[in-house]
């Protein structure tokens, strides 16, 4: 499946997180789940999907942050503390982009990491082919495949 071209406010944002990390040696670019993410240290720290910012931020100041304005839950049932989408309208002062930015990379050092996972083996047509059922033949069948093996080794 092709994907889709991302629009220019997004590359924009991107470019604009880039530059922000750009004297850090510890930045590590990667999509997931449709989201443009930056990971410091080895954490997530903050992301991009379309026009919203992603932001990593301390746990237990949650619900500070779920009151401010243009901000909302990556998870709003609860399951991802600590994790928020900001508008457009939440970082479009100088000073509104410093504030996430500064949130998310001062808690950075104290997010626990998750491990990485390992990569899955690539398929092969052993791992792939349908698993052969544990049923017993009937005798009458056994006899059958017995007898189709002998006449195909005469050929």
């Amino acid at each position: 499946m092709a994907t889709r071209p991302l629009s220019e406010e997004t590359l924009h944002l991107i470019g604009a997180l880039r530059t922000a990390l750009a004297q850090r040696s510890d930045v590590d670019e990667r999509t997931m789940f449709g989201c443009y993410c930056f990971f410091v240290d080895g954490k997530l720290c903050m992301g991009v999907k379309g026009e919203e910012l992603l932001v990593r931020l301390p746990p237990d100041r949650h619900g500070e942050f779920q009151e401010m304005q243009n901000t909302r839950e990556l998870s709003p049932g609860g399951g991802m503390q600590g994790y928020f989408w900001v508008e457009p309208n939440g970082y479009a002062t100088r000073a509104q982009w410093s504030f996430w930015l500064d949130e998310a990379l001062a808690y950075n050092p104290r997010a626990k990491a998750s491990p990485r996972r390992k990569p899955t083996p690539a398929k092969t047509a052993a791992n792939t082919a349908p698993k052969a059922t544990a049923k017993k033949s009937a005798p009458h069948a056994e006899a059958a495949i017995r007898k189709s093996r002998q006449t195909a080794q005469h050929f």
